[in-house]
């Protein structure tokens, strides 16, 4: 009997491994698919070498905080804790690193000869889009009956999620999109070309997509209609609302990579408006992707 008992145990810790394995190489994936983008854009390169190195530590505390938050709606793996789901953040980011580092490598972007500080602030910089994508693989990169089930679950955990909650998801879709975006010259350039008159018009679009996309459209992982509440509770308690948050996002973005030094609140408030429009859309599709 405890020969059978111990047999058990050993093909239960066998096939935890072999599961973490394949949710470790699933991250892997993950972390390539959607850091690839990055990976290839030249003014990421440049901004691992310039950005300010306090600034980058504060993103890269707050990118950890939210992969914790994301590990709690999926994660590469199954989750029972909240200890789990920060080993889930913490190994998510070395995925990503480990990921970025390599691609860089094998472009030549990185050299042995290069200051390890510019080294590292590279690879910080594109480990967070990297990371995203490894905290989330398993939602999107998994197949088979036991995966199905456990997306079910992590289905219904969205589905319970709380107002505080929802407005993270919306959060975390914000600064995926908007970190995409922040470090291209185009954002500068639009921004430039904008009138008032444009602005004000990309803001009401902004607002009107993000609405459509969290309610209107039929998306799979639509956010439903809370109980109880007619248009204007949802359209202010949550459409606004989570404009408000991609606007933050966004400011947050442009300050962090020093698009606002020297700049006038004019030109700032042109540029949020501008990236604010990705990040709402970010925000609406949260659901989808995570």
């Amino acid at each position: 009997m405890e020969s059978l008992m111990a047999s058990q145990v050993g093909v239960d810790a066998k096939d935890a491994n072999r599961d973490y394995a394949v949710g470790l190489a699933r991250a892997f994936g993950g972390a390539i698919i959607f850091g690839l983008p990055m990976l290839m854009t030249m003014e990421m390169w440049f901004l691992g070498f310039y950005i300010e190195r306090e600034r980058l530590l504060l993103f890269l505390v707050l990118n950890l905080l939210m992969l914790v938050g994301l590990s709690r709606f999926g994660g590469f793996e199954r989750t029972e804790s909240s200890f789990d789901d920060i080993l889930d953040a913490f190994a998510a980011y070395a995925v990503g690193v480990i990921a970025s580092a390599a691609v860089l490598f094998i472009f030549g972007i990185l050299t042995t000869d290069m200051p390890w500080t510019e080294i590292v602030g590279k690879i910080v910089v594109q480990s967070v889009p990297a990371s995203f994508g490894a905290i989330i693989a398993r939602k999107q990169l998994s197949g088979g009956a036991e995966e199905r089930d456990d997306e079910e679950e992590e289905q219904e955990a969205l589905e319970q999620a709380s107002y505080g909650g929802e407005l993270f998801l919306m959060a975390a879709g914000a600064l995926f999109l908007a970190f995409n975006m922040a470090p291209t010259e185009e954002m500068i350039l639009i921004g430039f070309k904008m009138s008032p008159w444009h602005g004000m018009a990309l803001v009401l679009f902004s607002i009107l997509l993000l609405h459509g996309f969290v309610y209107g459209v039929g998306f799979a992982g639509q956010e439903q209609s809370p109980e109880g509440k007619g248009f204007r509770a949802r359209f202010l308690g949550y459409t606004i609302a989570g404009y408000g948050i991609a606007l933050l996002v966004s400011l947050y973005v442009l300050w962090t990579f020093g698009r606002t030094d020297g700049v006038n609140l004019s030109q700032i408030a042109t540029m949020t408006a501008v990236l604010g429009f990705p990040a709402s859309v970010g925000a609406a599709i949260a659901r989808l992707v995570v």
